[in-house]
């Protein structure tokens, strides 16, 4: 054997870490676990930051101060836009073709002619 994968001085570390495999695992399990608790104080903070806002607007909202806006309703906007339009434009009627008829829907075939 030229090359053995075993070194010639191991080092006390790798030698311990070889037989207990756990002397590595349970301090980084730990630390992970620590570590979840430690960032648990900062997320409940970011929440508790969030859902003040959303008490302040329902207060806010408690007050009244959305009572100034005026609501939304489709049928005064069309008459708005309907009286806005007469305003601006004029009725023309388009000279139609001799032989198509004063009907809304013309023929789907053209007229016979005799």
């Amino acid at each position: 054997m030229p090359f053995s994968s075993n070194p010639i001085n191991p080092s006390p570390l790798q030698s311990r870490l070889k037989r207990h495999p756990a002397l590595f695992g349970i301090p980084f399990l730990l630390i992970i676990v620590g570590a979840s608790f430690g960032l648990q104080t900062f997320t409940q903070t970011r929440y508790d930051l969030q859902d003040q806002k959303v008490k302040q607007i329902s207060n806010e909202q408690a007050l009244g101060l959305d009572h100034k806006k005026k609501k939304f309703d489709i049928r005064e906007e069309y008459y708005k836009l309907s009286a806005a339009g007469e305003q601006d434009w004029e009725p023309k009627r388009i000279a139609r073709p001799n032989e198509l008829p004063e009907s809304v829907v013309p023929p789907t075939e053209p007229p016979a002619k005799s």
